[in-house]
Order: C-alpha cells, then sequence, then structure tokens
C-alpha cells in the first residue's frame, strides 16, 4: 500500500478510474453529471476523482490541506486547468467562506475522508454551506470495524500491514503492539488518529439523520470497487442479510458508498 501511494501517477490513474467506472455509475438515478455543473471534493488529493468529471464538461474545485498533494494535482490536471475545468485550494475547509467561492455545488465528493474528521457532527454541518439546495452529497469510506478499518496496512512492519481486525484492541494495548513491532513514532500517532475518528455505516447514519440529512442510495462492498485497480479483485457487494444486520455488518463493509441530501 506504501508503495502505491507514493507511486503518485499510478495512484492518480486508480483514482480517476475508480471515480469513471464505479462512483459515476453509483450515483445514477440519484445524480447525473453533466455539462457545466459545478462539482467539489473535500479531500481531494492528487485530483484523480474530479478527472472523471472534467472529461465531461463539469467545472470542479478540489479543497485539499496537503499543499503537496496539491502542487501534483496541478501539475497532473495542467491542461485541464488552463481549460478552466478545475482549480485546487490548499486550505482546511473550516477556514474558507463558501461565500468566497464562485458558486454552491451541484455534487460534493468524500472519497475516503469522512474516516480521518475530528468532530463529524460538526463537519456535516459545514459542508451544507458548500451545497446548492438540491445538491447531492457522496461519502465513500471503509466501516472502522472491517479488517483494515484502521489503515494499519500503512505500518512498516509485515506482519502488522497485514494483520486484520487488531486496531480494535483498546488504545493502550493498540499502541504498545505497534511500539514492540518497531513503528515508527509519527506512523503510531497517524494509526492512533484513525482510531479516535474512524467511523462506523451505522454511526454516519445516525449523524445524517441528526442533521436532516436524507440518504437517497447506499451500498455496502464486502470487496471495494477500487481493489479491482489496486489488487485485480472483482468488486463485490455485502450478501444483504449480513448488510442489513446493524452493527454485525461492520465487520466485513470494506468500502461503503452513500448518496444524501437535505
Amino acid at each position: 500500500m506504501g508503495k502505491l501511494f507514493s507511486d503518485k501517477p499510478r495512484y492518480f490513474e486508480i483514482q480517476y478510474l475508480n471515480s469513471k467506472e464505479s462512483i459515476i455509475p453509483f450515483l445514477k438515478g440519484v445524480y447525473t453529471p453533466k455539462e457545466g455543473d459545478t462539482i467539489l471534493e473535500i479531500g481531494s488529493a492528487e485530483g484523480g476523482v474530479l478527472k472523471a468529471f472534467t472529461e465531461i464538461g463539469c467545472k470542479c474545485t478540489g479543497i485539499e490541506l496537503m499543499e503537496r498533494r496539491v502542487n501534483f494535482a496541478n501539475e497532473f490536471m495542467s491542461e485541464e486547468i488552463d481549460r478552466g475545468l478545475v482549480n485546487f485550494i490548499s486550505e482546511d475547509i473550516y477556514n474558507i467562506d463558501p461565500d468566497s467561492l464562485p458558486h454552491k455545488f451541484n455534487l460534493i465528493i468524500l472519497k475516503d475522508v469522512i474516516e480521518h474528521i475530528h468532530d463529524q457532527e460538526k463537519f456535516m454541518n459545514r459542508v451544507e454551506e458548500f451545497l446548492k439546495d438540491d445538491g447531492v452529497i457522496f461519502f465513500g469510506f471503509p466501516s472502522w470495524r472491517m479488517p483494515y478499518g484502521g489503515h494499519q496496512q500503512c505500518a512498516e512492519s509485515k506482519i502488522l500491514s497485514k494483520l486484520p481486525y487488531y486496531h480494535l484492541l483498546p488504545k493502550f494495548v493498540y499502541k504498545s503492539l505497534l511500539k514492540l513491532f518497531g513503528e515508527k513514532e509519527n506512523i503510531i500517532e497517524g494509526l492512533i488518529e484513525i482510531k479516535e475518528t474512524g467511523i462506523s455505516t451505522r454511526r454516519f447514519e445516525r449523524i445524517c439523520k441528526s442533521n436532516n440529512f436524507r440518504i437517497e442510495k447506499q451500498v455496502k462492498y464486502l470487496i471495494a470497487p477500487i481493489y479491482e485497480y489496486k489488487f485485480g479483485y472483482t468488486p463485490k457487494v455485502l450478501p444483504k442479510w449480513i448488510a442489513l444486520t446493524p452493527y454485525f455488518n461492520d465487520y466485513f463493509t470494506f468500502q461503503s458508498y452513500y448518496a444524501i441530501k437535505k
């Protein structure tokens, strides 16, 4: 995983393919992007997800906290930037005045982002300020309780990076185990932070309801769509009887897709 993440051109291509062949088809029936629509991605990384929308002629904005990733996005999407189809902003979403942007958005995308955000209730209130009245928000995220919901595949230890479910151990035991296997302090800090912010599907659905968002469409995956490009695996939806079982389904949900509206 670390090697793939460091190969920025390949990672950009994977995100683009996942967006074009998975996210856009998932949205069908709730929202179909068309030329001139306005799209915002929060946590836009290198811009791969948005490339699938610029191909349609959408006007896209990417907000990304890490300036280094925005620099890659500006490089990879330079042609689209010149054509006025996309722009990238390196900033915290809380520091951006929605009224400073030229428009509200038809679609807001959060792909593998919500599980990294502290105070997700507060964030849902914030993101609403950027959305058109009839706009849609797309979320894609791994369930916290799934085998690698703690992002432990980012560990440097070959054993720990492949060991499932141990991120569910009590915090002090989890941290001690990471130290025992010689993980660097910055990696430990990152993994502990994910333990604090990771989100279950049930909690996400409660947050939507409490913030007056309606779930228009959802799919829970046993094999995430992006795994097709990362590992060559065929995507597989979670069996319905598991998907509909609260709490239990989180242990097998490698990725959830949601489309929500006010």
